[in-house]
C-alpha cells in the first residue's frame, strides 16, 4: 500500500502543518538506504533529498540570522548557523515530530535502534525539508523550517549560540589556515583503573591545544577548548 494512503502518513502531514506532500516524495524522504539494501524495491533512498534539504536549510537559517542580527559579523553568524543546523539540533526537532516512527528502515537497522539514531533522524529531517522544497517551493520550505526550528532560534535570541569547543575551533582554524584541525591521541589507557586519554589538536604540524579525559571525545573537547582560548587570546578570531 502506498505510504500516502496510510493513517500514519495523514497524522504526520498534519503535524507538518503544510500542504500534503506527494506520497512518492514523502516515501523517498523517509526511506533509509538500509531498506533498499535488504529489499528489491526500485525506489530511491532519502540521500539525494537530504543533500537538497541541507542546502535549503542552510540558506533559510542563514537569512533568518542575517535578518535578526544586523550588527553580527560573518564569524558570529557562521557560528550561530552551525549551532542551529547541527545534527543534534535537527534530531531534537525530528523527535518533536515523532519522525522516527515513520522511518522506513532495513531489518538490521531497525534491530540496531535505527529509529532513535541521531544521524538517521537528522538526515530524514533534511530530506523532508528537501521534499517540501521540491513540492511547494522555497517560501513553503522557509515557513516550515522557521516553525520547525523556532525553539532553537529563540534560544539563540535569548542566550546566543551555544557552540561546543570543537565546532568553535573548526571555524577559527578554517578561517585562518583553510584546512581542518587534526586530533591526535598521544596517550591512552582505556583498560586501566581509571580510563584516560590524552589528545593534541594540531594544524599544519603545530600543536594548538592538549587535553585529557575519560574518553577520546572528552579529551578532544578539552584540547579544542584550550586551542580556542589560545587563538582567541592571540587575536586569531579577528
Amino acid at each position: 500500500m502506498p505510504l500516502g494512503r496510510t493513517a500514519a502518513h495523514e497524522a504526520l502531514a498534519e503535524r507538518l502543518g503544510l500542504k500534503p506532500l506527494p506520497p512518492d516524495l514523502l516515501e523517498q524522504a523517509l526511506t533509509h538506504a538500509s531498506f533498499l539494501n535488504e529489499s528489491e524495491s526500485r525506489s530511491a533512498s532519502n540521500e539525494r533529498l537530504e543533500f537538497l534539504g541541507d542546502a535549503v536549510l542552510g540558506m533559510v537559517v542563514g537569512h533568518e540570522l542575517f535578518r535578526r542580527y544586523p550588527q553580527a559579523g560573518e564569524g558570529e553568524l557562521t557560528r550561530m548557523r552551525a549551532d542551529v543546523v547541527r545534527g543534534s539540533t535537527l534530531a531534537r526537532a525530528a523527535r518533536r515530530l515523532d519522525l522516527g516512527t515513520h522511518l522506513i528502515l532495513g531489518r538490521g537497522e531497525e534491530a540496531a535502534g535505527g529509529r532513535s539514531r541521531e544521524r538517521n533522524l537528522a538526515g530524514a529531517l533534511e530530506a523532508l525539508i528537501g521534499a517540501v522544497y521540491r513540492a511547494h517551493g522555497y517560501r513553503a520550505a522557509g515557513v516550515f523550517i522557521r516553525r520547525l526550528l523556532g525553539p532553537e532560534l529563540q534560544q539563540i535570541s535569548r542566550q546566543g549560540a551555544q557552540i561546543d569547543p570543537k565546532s568553535s575551533l573548526q571555524h577559527l582554524v578554517q578561517a585562518r589556515w583553510h584546512e581542518p584541525p587534526e586530533y591526535v591521541t598521544v596517550e591512552e589507557d582505556p583498560g586501566g583503573p581509571s580510563r584516560r586519554f590524552v589528545v593534541e589538536v594540531r594544524v599544519d604540524g603545530t600543536t594548538l591545544g592538549r587535553g585529557e579525559g575519560a574518553s577520546k571525545r572528552e579529551a578532544q573537547q578539552a584540547a579544542a577548548r584550550e586551542a580556542v582560548a589560545r587563538l582567541t587570546a592571540s587575536g586569531a578570531e579577528e
